[in-house]
């Protein structure tokens, strides 16, 4: 099978979903169209993974159930939850199943990603992942400043 290359451009805004459902998956790639991203599908945990630590994803969304029978099951979700925090933070991550209530923090902070959302408002999904980037843009702004303010100074002058 021929490798597709998908170029990455410093414009672009990449986002890289991780889907079983394919009602989900269309939904969704289609919001994040609208919204101005490039748009990667991961088929399965390993092409997850490879995709993830090439590219600095500005939006990653799991599907509860991707590749598995239950979250437990989740070898994409597990691989996401023990990476270095500096790793995820790159990157507003979603994850979306019937087991959450809409942006319940604790459910999110339970599963280490920034937001959940129940497939059931998936007629809202554009706007629940404009909210999702907006809140978690707001929430890690002074991090992300510091992190930028210590980058530039401690870099060598020339």
């Amino acid at each position: 099978m021929p490798t597709q290359f998908d170029f990455i451009s410093t414009t672009d805004r990449p986002a890289l979903l991780a889907f079983s459902t394919p009602e989900w998956l269309e939904a969704t790639r289609s919001a994040l169209n609208e919204l101005g991203y490039k748009v990667h599908t991961a088929a399965t945990h390993g092409d997850f993974l490879n995709r993830f630590t090439q590219i600095h994803y500005q939006v990653v969304i799991v599907e509860e159930l991707f590749a598995a029978n239950t979250i437990e099951e989740n070898l994409t979700l597990q691989a996401l939850q023990q990476m270095p925090m500096v790793q995820r933070r790159q990157a507003t991550v979603i994850l979306l199943g019937p087991s959450f209530q809409t942006f319940t923090p604790m459910q999110a902070f339970q599963h280490s990603v920034h937001a959940v959302i129940n497939p059931s408002e998936m007629f809202l999904i554009k706007q629940l992942i404009e909210k999702a980037v907006a809140d978690n843009t707001l929430f890690l702004h002074s991090y992300r400043e510091a992190q930028n303010r210590a980058y530039a100074t401690g870099r060598p002058e020339t």
